[in-house]
Parts: C-alpha cells; structure tokens; sequence
C-alpha cells in the first residue's frame, strides 16, 4: 500500500494539497512508526494518511515501519 506513492521518486499527490511526497524506504523504524502512530491519532494532518494509519493495528504500524527500515534509501 505504502509502496503505490512513497516508493516514487519525485511523486506529487493532489490531494488535499499539491506536495511531493518523501520517499519512506531507510527511514529509521521509529519515526516510521512514530509518524503513523500521529496520523491515526490526528495529530499529523493529511486525510489519506490519516485513513491509512486508522486502519493499522499498532502491530500493522511496527511491522511496516521495521520493513521500510530495512529497505534501501533512495539516490
């Protein structure tokens, strides 16, 4: 799910809002988890993110996060 705007380099979403969207892959888990855990309690705003991470459980959250850890950071 992550992959389909956070895994292409230079992507720029139209909603709400233009703004590219970051590139999450070698990010650090903890800010992964901890940006997702914001999101689903409101305190980030974005409504698709905000959608996306409600519908994770904290276990979804860590997984995910541990997972783009590992993967490799863009060029």
């Amino acid at each position: 799910m992550c992959i389909g705007c956070h895994g292409i380099p230079g992507y720029k979403a139209t909603f709400p809002e233009v703004f590219q969207v970051p590139m999450i892959g070698g990010q650090p888990a903890k800010y992964i988890e901890n940006a997702l855990q914001a999101y689903k309690k409101g305190d980030r705003k974005h409504p698709s993110m905000k959608g996306i991470a409600s519908s994770l459980s904290d276990q979804d959250i860590a997984d995910v996060a541990a997972y783009y850890a590992q993967q490799a950071k863009p060029n």
